[in-house]
């Protein structure tokens, strides 16, 4: 068994921070330790909950919305087409009912992509003489209110684990790999009425 008398003395220059650690009699076996610059915090086993989407796929599926829109026999000689704008979907037809059959269109495309139907807030028809449209908005991202509520979910479990807002995602951590398992079937049986996923997977 390995063993070693260690002092190490470090100075961080950027924040002023002068780190000094006395290590006697220190078995090397069962010693495990990380700084983690960027944040000052002990690496932990961690995860974040996000609401996420690929642009490319969002952009195939708009693609393939409009090239079936010159197929389908109901919209022929029609002026209708989907528009992509950022993260927003233009729908545009000449008249009410016919952007109802569009949505069936998109949604299907989506799925088919990948996209969870549930990232899209329909908005109102808007129309005049010359045509009616209507904008779908693509949500990503967790707002303040879902990231509250994924918050309290979690502490309100008791599981033993941490979680903090960082943005548009939480930062789950746990002391051990297992018990980041109860939060994550937890989040999935919840209905925030919008999808969420689990990446960033830390050891």
């Amino acid at each position: 068994m390995s063993r070693l008398r260690l002092t190490l003395v470090g100075i961080f220059q950027d924040n002023g921070i002068e780190l000094l650690i006395n290590l006697a009699d220190l078995d090397l076996s069962f010693f495990r330790y990380r700084f983690i610059q960027s944040n000052g915090e002990y690496d932990m086993p961690s995860f974040d909950v996000v609401s996420e989407f690929e642009k490319q796929e969002l952009t195939n599926a708009i693609n393939q919305a409009n090239r079936e829109l010159e197929t389908r026999f109901d919209f022929k000689k029609i002026k209708a087409k989907f528009e992509l704008d950022e993260c927003n979907v233009v729908m545009r037809a000449e008249v009410d009912f016919q952007l109802k059959q569009m949505q069936d269109i998109l949604e299907s495309k989506l799925v088919k992509r990948g996209i969870d139907i549930m990232c899209m807030d329909v908005g109102e028809v808007e129309s005049n003489v010359a045509e009616a449209r209507v904008t779908v908005s693509m949500r990503q991202g967790l707002d303040k209110d879902i990231a509250k509520k994924v918050v309290k979910l979690i502490k309100e479990s008791k599981t033993k684990v941490q979680s903090a807002i960082q943005g548009e995602k939480v930062r789950v951590t746990g002391k051990k790999r297992d018990d980041l398992q109860k939060p994550i079937s937890l989040l999935k049986e919840a209905d925030f009425n919008i999808p969420l996923q689990f990446n960033n997977f830390r050891d």
